[in-house]
């Protein structure tokens, strides 16, 4: 027995065509305005660090981290060691981890090479989107997140590009001005504001969101530096997988 939805058909078990992939991409809508302008000043910074357009590009499209890339680009002008390169860099993702746990519960009907592509994709960005949509549905599509870490990733990677072959004429004016500052913030404002949309999360979200501020504040305070940053987002991460159910109800 089949199910019309919307004109569409799907049998039995099959999630509707509302969690394909053309509605990942547009839920991704938020997060491309956002990655383009950090991307983009990404881009020029890379370029100014002597990076070729292609290295760029398997920079943004291997390791695909904004933080990431940008502690790597310093480094690598100091003239860091590789070693230190790539622990520094594990570590300013290692939440990375806290966040696929809190998301595993919802993915468990997915094969298992299935989530590990979907992993190796997962972002900040994306994982707010995808958490909210868990507060409303007790499981998420492997096409509805695919099409939307795939559009964030590419959108990415283009950003970068772009920063990279404009770098002659942007650089100058990006460091001065230094309006693209103002991206990442308001990404993850607007983020927020979407997660905080989802009654079920709404608590959780605050919660996590005053305690992840109160955090980078007091480190900060003695200890400045980058350090403020990653701690709080441990502790964030941590407190919002610890209030997060760990079970999911069976679909009907």
């Amino acid at each position: 027995m089949s199910l019309s939805i919307g004109g569409a058909v799907s049998e039995p078990g099959v999630l509707p065509q509302t969690n394909g992939w053309l509605a990942g991409a547009r839920d991704a809508f938020s997060i491309a305005m956002g990655y383009y302008g950090v991307g983009l000043a990404a881009g020029v910074v890379e370029h100014a660090a002597g990076l070729s357009v292609a290295e760029i590009l398997f920079l943004s499209v291997v390791l695909y981290a904004g933080s990431a890339q940008f502690i790597l680009v310093s480094m690598l002008a100091l003239g860091q060691s590789v070693s230190a390169i790539v622990l520094t860099v594990f570590f300013v993702n290692v939440r990375h981890v806290l966040m696929s746990a809190a998301l595993s519960p919802y993915l468990r009907h997915l094969p298992a090479w299935q989530n590990v592509l979907l992993g190796a994709q997962l972002t900040d960005e994306t994982f707010v989107v995808a958490i909210a949509r868990c507060g409303r549905e007790p499981q998420l599509s492997a096409r509805w997140l695919g099409g939307l870490q795939l559009t964030a990733w590419m959108v990415w990677a283009c950003a970068n590009v772009s920063g990279a072959l404009l770098a002659g004429s942007l650089s100058e004016r990006l460091l001065q001005t230094q309006v693209l500052s103002f991206a990442l913030p308001c990404m993850f404002a607007g983020l927020l504001v979407l997660q905080l949309q989802v009654q079920s999360v709404r608590w959780r979200g605050v919660s996590v969101a005053i305690t992840s501020a109160i955090v980078a504040l007091t480190v900060a305070w003695h200890y400045p530096g980058p350090w403020a940053v990653i701690i709080a987002t441990v502790v964030g991460a941590t407190l919002g997988l610890l209030l997060t159910p760990t079970t999911v109800e069976p679909t009907a």
